[in-house]
């Protein structure tokens, strides 16, 4: 590549991961259709490799900065982590057996379903009650966490997204996380879980490094920018935003997949 194409997937690599670091989704969500559109002749599984490498960056940044601001919380955040690893190993393989328009369409069903329950649910009006608890106030359900941690894995290493866009509304929803602190602790379990497929998808040869260093570098310095500020936005603010993004990716994925047209 030029040094203008190099330059402007590093300014992508900033931009996606800002937004994803912010909503705790790590990026994937932006960066596997830019590449599914730029590069129509990778198969899916080179897409999915690709991207999450720079995921993979993007979380890393993200957690650090996250660390420093004393938002996660390391009991789930370990606990989850550690649960994601058997799926992340089995998703990166399956991952070979999927068609182009194939991917295309189960991806976006995928994120339209997440899109339609995270706007269903800021809805209401206010904030929720659990957004004033302090660390050492929460509890939450391990067994349920653990059992979304492995599906988290396997979707992530499948769709090359992370996993943050199940793992955030989970931990708020079904766990009472405040949002702040789900997006924080969703970053530390992305750092360690897409650790594990980026290293299964490297292993198959899936990895375009050409592509992914120039946007994993812009995906180290938009972790840090998006965790300085999210931690100055409402979180209904975060949510609803997380809703809106996620739902035209989605409807623009099932589109081009021609699929149901």
């Amino acid at each position: 590549m030029d040094v203008v194409s190099i330059l402007g997937f590093i300014l992508l690599g900033i931009a996606v991961a800002t937004l994803g670091t912010i909503i705790g989704a790590g990026g994937g969500i932006i960066f596997v259709p830019v590449f599914l559109y730029f590069f129509p002749e990778w198969t899916p599984a080179m897409v999915v490799g690709t991207s999450l490498f720079t995921v993979t960056c993007n979380a890393i940044s993200g957690t650090i900065a996250y660390v420093k601001q004393k938002k996660i919380l390391y009991s789930a955040a370990i606990l989850f982590s550690i649960a994601t690893f058997p799926g992340s190993i089995v998703g990166a393989y399956v991952a070979e057996y999927f068609d182009g328009n194939g991917f295309r369409f189960w991806f976006g069903s995928f994120l339209l379903i997440m899109s339609g329950f995270i706007g269903y649910k800021n809805m209401r009006k206010g904030e929720r009650k659990e957004e004033s608890l302090q660390l050492e106030e929460l509890t939450y359900n391990k067994v349920v966490g653990v059992l979304v941690s492995v599906v988290v894995g396997f979707l992530s290493s499948l769709f090359g997204i992370g996993g943050g866009l199940i793992h955030v509304p989970a931990l708020i929803y079904m766990m009472g996380f405040p949002t702040h602190m789900a997006t924080a602790t969703s970053h530390f379990i992305l750092a360690t879980s897409t650790s594990v497929g980026t290293l299964t998808h490297f292993l198959s040869g899936h990895i375009h490094f050409e592509v992914a260093i120039p946007c994993g570098i812009g995906a180290l310095l938009g972790g840090q920018l998006g965790a300085y500020i999210a931690k100055r936005l409402r979180a209904k603010t975060i949510l609803i935003g997380l809703s809106i993004g996620v739902g035209i990716l989605a409807l623009r994925l099932i589109y081009t997949s021609h699929v149901l047209f």
